[in-house]
């Protein structure tokens, strides 16, 4: 089945984008050209450190839509896009976090317009529009929970699912909506086995109209698939691992959330699975990578009471 490389839903032939896809991301139909390849952006990477390069294990670099000539080009700052490029160390991490982020939409969590695109070498690299970057110009405040936490960038692994909890009551604009939302998005991180969701990968953002909410979801990805027994960054009722359903009824009660809330959560993450493999199977990863991504949202979707 051939799938459309930015929703993941079926595409007819090649080029296997929808244009309605395209125009939510880039703002056109037409798929703008990445003219660069891989070892290009190494060397961008390095020569751009604390410009266009970000920090973090997974390289990105920021980048820009050059509407006349329909090129996405790697922008000094500012840039409306991240690109994240194939990596050496973790192959197939673009592909990893753009499945990831699909089944984020699916199971109902907010994210940014993202697409897999083949840069001039024929490899893939993730791309998505930043959220904190209007379409209109600007940019919207943000902060992560390390920084609501008062803490350096070096203890982002220094959290736990309770404390998040206690900082977004104390800061955002409508504690009890966001609480639900956090809590979907912990159960969703555990469901496929993502070991990386720490403080700086949780943030608030002050929206157009002022309220200030979770962020849209970001930087997910199966780490199990490159390192087998990742625990999770952060414990969760006290654990970093093997989580059952009294785990999540203790979190729920924590974030005061009620039972039946917390249960319709977790019913409605279970009911995804379906779709979920689906896409799997359809998604442009390895056989065996597939196949251990599909193993392990089998054995972990979650029963909801």
């Amino acid at each position: 089945m051939r799938i459309c490389l930015s929703c993941g839903k079926p595409a007819g032939t090649a080029p296997s984008y929808h244009p309605e896809c395209l125009a939510a991301l880039f703002e056109t139909e037409r798929l703008p050209v990445v003219d660069i390849d891989l070892a290009e952006l190494d060397q961008l990477a390095l020569a751009t450190v604390g410009r266009a390069a970000l920090p973090g294990a997974q390289p990105k670099l920021s980048a820009d839509l050059d509407v006349e000539r329909c090129t996405l080009q790697v922008a000094a700052g500012g840039g409306h896009y991240l690109l994240k490029p194939q990596a050496g160390t973790f192959p197939h991490l673009p592909e990893n976090e753009w499945l990831t982020q699909r089944l984020a939409a699916q199971v109902g969590l907010e994210i940014s317009p993202c697409a897999l695109v083949s840069l001039r070498d024929g490899s893939l690299a993730y791309v998505v529009r930043r959220f904190d970057r209007p379409v209109g110009g600007g940019k919207l405040a943000m902060e992560d929970f390390c920084q609501l936490a008062e803490l350096p960038p070096g203890s982002k692994y220094d959290g736990t699912a309770e404390r998040c909890g206690k900082l977004l009551r104390r800061h955002a604009s409508e504690p009890l909506v966001e609480l639900l939302k956090l809590f979907r998005q912990f159960v969703f991180n555990w469901w496929v086995g993502n070991g990386d969701l720490h403080l700086k990968n949780l943030a608030l953002l002050r929206r157009p109209d002022g309220r200030i909410a979770l962020s849209p979801a970001f930087d997910q990805l199966n780490t199990r698939l490159v390192l087998p027994d990742d625990p999770l960054a952060m414990p969760i009722d006290g654990k970093r691992d093997n989580l059952g359903p009294g785990s999540w009824a203790r979190l729920a009660q924590n974030f005061g959330i009620g039972p039946k809330a917390a249960t319709r959560v977790l019913r409605e993450v279970a009911a995804a699975l379906p779709g979920a493999l689906r896409l799997v199977d359809a998604a442009p990863l390895p056989a065996e990578l597939r196949e251990a991504y599909a193993a392990l949202l089998r054995e972990r979707a979650p029963v909801g009471g």
